[in-house]
């Protein structure tokens, strides 16, 4: 299996390899993997345990080589290397206003690897295997999840080489984060080819809704996984933020945001729907526009 998604920007597909690629294909492939390693990797206290060790000062020796191991672009970042306190301050450092322009129209929340899904039962036809993915299981809410039934659904991807800061889409009063407990599975498509519903409704997981005068109720639910040691808000419940505003931030790990929208206020673009289609992923940025 390969990773592949689409550069939007260059138009080319291209291959991610992930860090620790060997260790997630023998987690979530390997019927060995599954059995003796799983049940520990996804429990709470391991990565919590790494959260903290990416805390220490000393953990400043790794940011170097995973920058040049990843390809990452530290010119964008408002500190220079030797300025980060720890890994994890590097990690979820902060950019350069001018690295990420806020574009029209409705906006990705995050870098990443999108899927856009125009109706929610299109999920269960991309992810054939295991039961199938419900919104009362996601959000763990009837109510909510009947209000959002029709809504169309976007799955956006955090890996560990991305900026992991993420950001409201449009503006809005966006209300306090409700939170649900949970494991921490990885995000990676080694595990979500087989185990989708698993990791989504199973994995810690948030979620706010950000009320709009024109384009319905926004709802925005960043979900943990594996080496995420935390979710952090940094913004205000019940206060006006603007478009491209922060929302919060992932600790270490891989992780991934997903947002429902109102299909009939806010139209995704063609070529992200076409390429989820296609059963392939597209590589956006925060900021950038995804829909209208």
């Amino acid at each position: 299996m390969q990773i592949k998604f689409i550069n939007r920007k260059t138009g080319k597909t291209e291959i991610e390899t992930p860090p620790g690629e060997g260790f997630l294909k023998l987690l979530y492939n390997n019927p060995f993997g599954k059995i003796l390693f799983l049940p520990l990797i996804k429990r709470k206290f391991l990565s919590e345990w790494y959260g903290r060790k990416m805390n220490k000062k000393s953990s400043t020796k790794k940011i170097e080589s995973f920058v040049s191991d990843l390809n990452i672009d530290i010119s964008e970042a408002k500190k220079s290397i030797d300025e980060f306190t720890s890994f994890n301050d590097f990690f979820y450092r902060k950019l350069k206003p001018e690295a990420r322009p806020i574009e029209n129209g409705f906006i990705s929340p995050g870098d990443g690897k999108l899927l856009a899904f125009e109706n929610i039962e299109d999920v269960h036809n991309f992810f054939v295997k295991g039961r199938k993915f419900t919104l009362n299981e996601f959000l763990n809410d009837k109510i909510l999840a009947e209000k959002y039934k029709n809504a169309s659904l976007l799955i956006l991807r955090l890996a560990p080489n991305d900026y992991h800061r993420y950001h409201f889409p449009y503006e809005g009063i966006p209300s306090s984060s409700t939170k649900i407990k949970g494991d921490y599975l990885s995000v990676s498509p080694y595990a979500l080819a087989s185990n989708f519903t698993t990791v989504f409704c199973e994995n810690k997981r948030e979620y706010c809704i950000l009320k709009t005068e024109d384009k319905g109720d926004i709802l925005l639910a960043p979900v943990g996984a594996t080496m995420v040691g935390s979710i952090l808000e940094t913004y205000t419940a019940n206060a006006s933020v603007k478009k491209g505003d922060e929302m919060g931030y992932f600790a270490f790990g891989g992780s991934t945001i997903v947002v429902l929208i109102d299909k009939d206020k806010i139209q995704i673009d063609n070529d992200i729907l076409e390429n989820t289609k296609n059963k392939i992923e597209t590589f956006v940025k925060m900021g950038e526009k995804i829909g209208l």
